[in-house]
C-alpha cells in the first residue's frame, strides 16, 4: 500500500492537512506582517493551500517543498488561475536536501505544519528553519503534543510509537524558547476541530473505496482506516493534541 496515496485520499476533502480549523489558521496568519514579494518557504507543503492563500492575499514569493510528487502536481493545478505563474516554486524533493539549497536566500517566513518528520522531528525542524529564516523573520510550526501520558496500547496502535516522540504543549513552547525563538502566538485543535478532521479523514477513504472498487488497495485502505477510527475514538481523542505555534527568530 502506498502510504502517500492513502494520505492524499484521506485528505482529499480537507482544506488543510491538519486538525487546526480554517478560522484559527486565518487568525494566526493575521499576526504575520508579510509584504509583497517577501520570500516564504513551506516544508511538507502537501497541495499547498496555505502557501497559495498567502500568495493570493499578500503577494508573497513562495517555495513549496513536498516529497510526494502527485501532491505537487495537484498543487500546481490548484494554483492555476489563482496566482501569477512563477509566484510559487514547486519542488518535489526531500526537504533536508531542498532546504539546504535554499539557505543562501533568507526567508521572511518558514512554515512546517504537521510535517516536522520531514526534517527529523520538532527540534531539528526548528533549527533548520532558524538557519534559513532571516533575523526578525517568522517561523510557523504545527506539531502534535500529548494531552496526557499515552498508554502502551495506544503507542502500539500507532505502529510502535514512543512517548518521547512528542512533548506536552508547554514543552513545545519551552523548547523553542530555549533555542532562542520568541513565542508570539499559539492555537490548539479543539475536540470539535479534531472530530471534524478525523471524521472527514475517515469518510474520505470510505467514499473513495466505494467509488473505486477496482483499486487493488481498497481492502488494505479499509482495514487501515477502520482500525485508525477505533484508535482515535478509544485513545487518541483524549490523548493526542495538535498545536500551531508562531515564533519570531
Amino acid at each position: 500500500m502506498d502510504r502517500n496515496k492513502f494520505s492524499a485520499i484521506a485528505h482529499r476533502d480537507h482544506v488543510f492537512y491538519n486538525p487546526i480549523s480554517e478560522a484559527k489558521m486565518n487568525q494566526v496568519l493575521e499576526h504575520i506582517p508579510l509584504q509583497p514579494n517577501d520570500p516564504v518557504v513551506d516544508i511538507g507543503a502537501g497541495t499547498c493551500e496555505l502557501l497559495i492563500r498567502l500568495a493570493e492575499s499578500r503577494g508573497i514569493s513562495g517555495t513549496a517543498i513536498e516529497l510526494y510528487e502527485e501532491a505537487i502536481e495537484a498543487a500546481r493545478r490548484r494554483a492555476g488561475g489563482r496566482i501569477t505563474e512563477g509566484q510559487i516554486e514547486f519542488l518535489a524533493a526531500d526537504a533536508q536536501v531542498a532546504l539546504g539549497a535554499c539557505e543562501q536566500q533568507p526567508f521572511s517566513l518558514g512554515i512546517c505544519v504537521g510535517s516536522t518528520h520531514a526534517l527529523g522531528g520538532f527540534v531539528p525542524t526548528l533549527k533548520a528553519l532558524q538557519k534559513c529564516v532571516k533575523k526578525d523573520g517568522y517561523i510557523l510550526i504545527g506539531e502534535g503534543y500529548w494531552k496526557q501520558k499515552p498508554s502502551e496500547d495506544y503507542l502500539q496502535a500507532l505502529g510502535g510509537a514512543e512517548e518521547s516522540e512528542l512533548q506536552s504543549h508547554y514543552d513545545n513552547v519551552r523548547i523553542a524558547e530555549e533555542l532562542g525563538l520568541v513565542t508570539l502566538w499559539s492555537s490548539v485543535a479543539s475536540e470539535e476541530d479534531w472530530d471534524q478532521y478525523e471524521w472527514l479523514y475517515s469518510m474520505s477513504v470510505e467514499n473513495y473505496c466505494q467509488e473505486n472498487p477496482q483499486d487493488p488497495d481498497c481492502e488494505a485502505y479499509l482495514q487501515r482506516i477502520r482500525a485508525w477510527r477505533h484508535t482515535y475514538l478509544k485513545w487518541g481523542r483524549d490523548t493526542l493534541g495538535f498545536g500551531l505555534y508562531l515564533f519570531r527568530r
